[in-house]
Order: C-alpha cells, then structure tokens, then sequence
C-alpha cells in the first residue's frame, strides 16, 4: 500500500514539473512532449513549425497570431481539432471554404508534425506570439 502511494504521489510531482516547465502533452514518438518552450524559445521541431508557418504566410488568412481573419481561429480550431484532422485538412484543404490543399508542399509534408506542434502550443497558450528562438 505505502509502495502504491509513493508512486501516485512521485507520479503527481512529474506531472506538476512538466507543466510548470511549459511542456506539452506527449507527442506521437513515445515520451516525446509534442513541444518544449521556454518564454519565447522552442525546441528544434517545434521552431522549424513555426518556420514554416511564416514561410507560407498562413497569416494572411489566419491572422499573425492566429486570431483568425478571412480563415478561422487557429487558437480556437486546435482545442477542438485531432492531430488527423489537422493533417487532413491542411494537405487537402477546404476548396468550399476558400483554403488550398498543400499536398504538393515539400516544406508542409516535412514539417506537418513540427507545424501542428507550433499550432497545438499557440492554442494552448503555452507558446507566445511573435518571433521564436531555438530552445538549447
């Protein structure tokens, strides 16, 4: 009995220092926090998203901090929003809705995951907006 609450307790500070440290949940690649940030720094995956997104001026639509514009909220979308479904959406579009696919997007199908991870940390309020740095 003593053994099982020492682990739930050990268990309960991990995941108090993880949230305090701004991580996220798990990403796909087990263990691995979908993003890791640090005021404006994040790490390597999560800055080539946000490059990305930059890169392809998702702005013009969504707005600079995703506030959404002629496009949805972006910080809205993604508390609803499954991974599958960002995925989908972003390389076949939403042609009823005016948003291109980009399928044919090296820099989107490279960085998919590093771009719904820059996104997820932005709706989670966990990454701020504006310029990001690497996280070392």
């Amino acid at each position: 009995m003593r053994g099982s609450i020492a682990v739930a307790a050990a268990l309960l500070m991990v995941t108090s220092a993880s949230h305090a440290a701004g991580t996220a949940p798990l990403g796909q690649s087990e263990g691995k926090p979908l993003y890791r940030v640090e005021g404006n720094k994040v790490d390597p995956d999560t800055l080539a998203g946000w490059k990305t997104w930059r890169a392809l001026a998702c702005d013009r639509c969504h707005g600079a901090r995703q506030e959404g514009l002629v496009g949805p909220s972006l910080i809205e979308s993604l508390k609803v929003m499954t991974r599958e479904q960002f995925k989908e959406t972003l390389l076949n579009g939403r042609p009823e809705r005016g948003m291109p696919g980009f399928a044919n997007s090296k820099m989107v199908t490279d960085n998919l995951d590093n771009l719904y991870a820059y996104l997820k940390g932005r709706s989670d309020s966990k990454i701020p907006p504006g310029r990001l740095e690497e996280l070392k």
